[in-house]
């Protein structure tokens, strides 16, 4: 029996899931951008993770200002997308633009 074939972001998402790291900052990587908006992750990205608190590095001091401000609703936002049981406990953001995500 031949199994239906599946949509490519649906197939890519479930190997994703199987090789990404079991850990927090893996977690909130993959959710950053549908959390965030594209905009927003063009600028800044989930850098560090220490005891829930993740670490959001931005491209420029006018980019982490502006997300200190937003960090209520990006929290709430990254927190909708993660399990119950692994919920980022606070964002800190750094204006530090010296190294991009790995894309």
């Amino acid at each position: 029996m031949r199994r239906r074939p599946q949509r490519l972001g649906t197939a890519i998402g479930a190997i994703q899931a199987r090789l990404a790291p079991p850990d927090l900052l893996a977690d909130v990587q993959r959710h950053w951008t549908a959390a965030a908006g594209d905009q927003v992750a063009a600028e800044a990205w989930p850098d560090t993770e220490r005891g829930g608190e993740v670490t959001v590095r931005c491209r420029s001091a006018v980019w982490a200002a502006e997300l200190t401000m937003l960090a209520g609703e990006l929290l709430e936002g990254l927190n909708e997308r993660l399990p119950r049981e692994r919920q980022v406990s606070a964002l800190k953001f750094t204006a530090a633009p010296k190294r991009g995500p790995q894309r």
